[in-house]
């Protein structure tokens, strides 16, 4: 059974998702701050985590920044701060989405199950799948990739969105099919968040992110991955 874990301190929210959620079939653990949060993550390793920002105590950005520091697990960020530098902010400390509050159950029953789909595809995978292009590696059975044999520290949406480019090395993704693919089609944030991990990904592959050789864009359209031909090292 997938077990989620939520992290919010306003009970007039987490009991109905609550039990919304376990009417969908998901074992469900509840904590009302920030530590304890925090000690359940770590404990009961969840496969889910939805997690609000302003918590007692280690509020949410705290909290999703030290989970990150020993796990991969989906989380899904709950605020009512809708301003796009929050949004950014949780992606660049490690969130894998962001809804703003008042938010429908099914919406958000859309983007857990968005996440999970993915993770599901990615564990999936052929074991002991490799794939290299120039001084980059992927392990797609252990989900990491690797730069020159160094492990590569990487959010989960930026290993998938590196995965699908290399994948398809060579081959213009537009940006419909990126999103569809990385962000699912209910996704409904800011297209502008594409760029964001593209630049994120080049500047931690690219020797010079201002000359990427890897990521290249393709103007009006979308992204490729320069094909293993194409790469000089």
């Amino acid at each position: 059974m997938t077990t989620v874990l939520i992290i919010d301190d306003d009970g007039r929210l987490t009991g109905p998702m609550r039990f919304q959620l376990e009417a969908q079939g998901f074992a469900v653990l509840v904590a009302g701050d920030g530590t304890s949060g925090l000690r359940a993550a770590y404990t009961e390793r969840p496969d889910l985590i939805l997690l609000d920002i302003m918590l007692p105590g280690m509020d949410g950005w705290q909290v999703c920044q030290e989970i990150r520091r020993f796990s991969q697990v989906p989380i899904i960020m709950l605020s009512a701060l809708g301003m796009e530098v929050d949004r950014i902010r949780g992606l660049e400390l490690g969130a894998d989405d962001y809804l703003t509050k008042p938010f429908a159950f099914q919406e958000l029953l859309a983007h857990i199950r968005s996440i999970l789909r993915r993770v599901q595809w990615d564990q999936a995978q052929i074991p002991d799948s490799q794939l290299t292009i120039g001084r980059i590696r992927l392990n797609l059975a252990a989900h990491r990739a690797y730069k020159d044999d160094v492990k590569l520290t990487l959010r989960n949406k930026e290993y998938e969105l590196l995965s699908m480019l290399m994948q398809q090395a060579g081959t213009v993704l537009t940006r419909e099919q990126l999103f569809a693919q990385i962000w699912d089609t209910d996704w409904l944030g800011d297209t502008r968040t594409l760029d964001v991990h593209i630049r994120w990904l080049r500047q931690k592959i690219e020797d010079d992110p201002s000359l990427p050789q890897y990521i290249q864009t393709v103007r009006n359209v979308g992204y490729r991955f320069a094909s293993a031909k194409e790469v000089v090292w």
